[in-house]
Formats: structure tokens, sequence, C-alpha cells
């Protein structure tokens, strides 16, 4: 039985194992507030639908500064591409029991499966996890919590731990079940949400990362639109593939960069990133002219604007061999 109320804080990402994390401590007639978090490389939206949905009151935290530090040096290592998850987690679950203090919180947990997610919970990691963040006395698991060791909260009879559960693998049928049990019948897909993991961008980052000493939160945007050529060791320049990359280039565009663009034809914007010398330029300017719809044969006239100044030149398309060599 549970002696007294409990007020417990939950590591909330929105989906369908947070969500049903929620419901088991909230029927032990625990408070519950959520918790989560924002950064370049994914956001809280799915959070705040959900929240939205179950009347949770939600908390959200950007944690873009620390989060950019420990990117550049996981102590644990990446995953299959730039996804550093059990560094990440350790840092998401140290801001929420920063967070658990800060609104005197009993506990914090999270949706969690042993064995879910082959690098970040197998029990080693939720172990290394959970001591990283200087705050594992104080994290429970309700979903695999049975085939975890007993935790604090259970101790003291806040939690019954006889009330909690014992999932574990990638298998979903349980919680689909318990879904339904407890009325859930909108919720999102467990897949993706994270930009670390995506081949593509992966490469990106670690190119920006292999030519920049400090990261602005402008750098890792810009990642997310348009083609990306290293051009030398010093200029990248982004060319972009659509109306909304062209938007989102003009958007993020700063007063020492360069933005190119076609005079008479189509094309995309193409945008140098805090400029470049003129050799570089105009082979920049050959970049763009080869992704617009002007002739492949001929000069063609490009509009090089800095700030307010604005400059001309003419050049030809180079070819595709030529661009997939500087592609990152």
């Amino acid at each position: 039985m549970i002696a007294m109320k409990a007020k417990a804080l939950s590591l909330f990402s929105g989906g369908l194992d947070s969500i049903l994390a929620v419901k088991i401590i909230q029927e032990q007639g625990i408070e519950v507030i959520a918790f989560s978090f924002t950064t370049p490389f994914f956001s809280a939206q799915k959070a705040i639908v959900a929240a939205r949905s179950i009347d949770l009151p939600l908390i959200i935290d950007d944690i873009t500064g620390e989060h950019l530090v420990m990117l550049r040096a996981p102590r644990y290592g990446y995953g299959r591409n730039m996804n550093p998850c059990i560094d990440c987690h350790a840092l998401m679950l140290k801001k929420a029991g920063e967070k658990m203090v800060e609104l005197g919180a009993d506990f914090i947990f999270t949706g969690e499966v042993l064995g879910q997610r082959p690098m970040s919970q197998t029990k080693q990691s939720l172990h290394i996890v959970a001591k990283n963040s200087g705050f594992e006395p104080f994290i429970v698991r309700p979903l695999s919590a049975k085939l975890l060791p007993i935790t604090m909260a259970e101790e003291k009879g806040l939690v019954d731990r006889a009330r909690l559960l014992d999932i574990q693998g990638r298998g979903r049928k349980r919680q689909m079940a318990l879904a339904y049990q407890y009325g859930i019948t909108k919720y999102s897909n467990p897949a993706g949400g994270c930009l670390l993991t995506d081949p593509t961008f992966s490469k990106r980052l670690r190119d920006l990362f292999a030519h920049t000493a400090q990261t602005a939160v402008r750098d890792i945007e810009l990642l997310k639109y348009g083609r990306h050529f290293r051009i030398s060791e010093a200029t990248k320049i982004i060319v972009g593939r659509n109306r909304k990359d062209n938007e989102m280039l003009l958007r993020f565009y700063a007063p020492t960069d360069i933005v190119i663009t076609i005079r008479d034809y189509p094309g995309p914007v193409t945008l140098i990133p805090s400029g470049c010398d003129q050799a570089l330029l105009a082979r920049a300017a050959s970049i763009c002219v080869s992704y617009s719809d002007a002739p492949k044969d001929g000069s063609v006239t490009t509009v090089c604007r800095t700030g307010e100044t604005q400059t001309i030149l003419a050049a030809k398309a180079c070819s595709r061999e030529e661009t997939e060599g500087w592609m990152v």
C-alpha cells in the first residue's frame, strides 16, 4: 500500500511508452508533472501533443548549450550515426533530477523498456545512464521495474512495486494492450524524431565539427536545408533544392555571408556562410549555375550579395562529377 502522497517528474517523450508510464504512476495516486526537452536535433512537439491529450502538465527545457558540449565528445561514443544515446539520456536524467529538486518532487520516472533499444536500454546501459546522471536512486522505470533492482521510491513506500510491470524486448503487444485498457487510441510511431540518427544529417554534422572549433545554433539549423558542398577546408556552400530550402537559407542569412542567385533563369539560392575569397566565389557560382535551369554550355550572370553590397559575376556550370566530389 502507498503510505503517503507523492509527486513525481516524468521524463516525457510523448510516445506510447512514456504515456503508459504516466498512467501506471498516476493510478497509484501520485501527482505527475511531465518534463521534456528541445534542441536543434529534436523538438518537444510530440510531447506537447501527447501531454495535452491526457491533460498532463508539461515543462519544456531547452538544453541546446549542454547538449552541444556533450555531442562533440560523448563519453560513451555514438551509435550508428551521430547519436550519443547513452550520454544524451544521462544528460536528460541529470536535468530531470535538477528539476525534481527544484519542484520538490520525490522521484523521476521514464518510459524506458528493458531491451527495447540495443544501445541505450540494455540492463548495463540503463545502469550507466542512471549512475552518470547523478540521480540513480531517484529513477523509476515503471514498464520494466520488476526486472530491475528495487528503487528508493519503492523502498520508501511511495510506489507499490507489485503494481509495476516486467515488460522487456522490442515487441509492442503488451503496450498496445495496455493502451486499449487505458482508452489510449492515438499515439505516435516509436521510430524517428532525432536528426542525429539520420545518416545524411550526421555526415554533415561530422563535417561541421571537423572544420569548426565552436558551433552556433545557426550552424546546426543550416545543416537541415539544401545540398552541402565543402569547396575548401575553410569554406562550405549550401545550395537550395526547392522553394522551402531557398526561403530558409535567406532566413538564416547573416551580413557576413554571401548569397548567390541566377539573374535570368530560375535557380537555387546558394549561401556561403561567412563568405569566401574571389576564387572560391567563382567556384560557388559555378555550382549554383549547375543546379539552375540555365544552359550548361555557356556563361550565365549570377548576382552575389554581401550585406548591402551586390556584385555581378559571370559563371559557367561545373560538371556533375566536380559537384559530387565536393558534396558533403
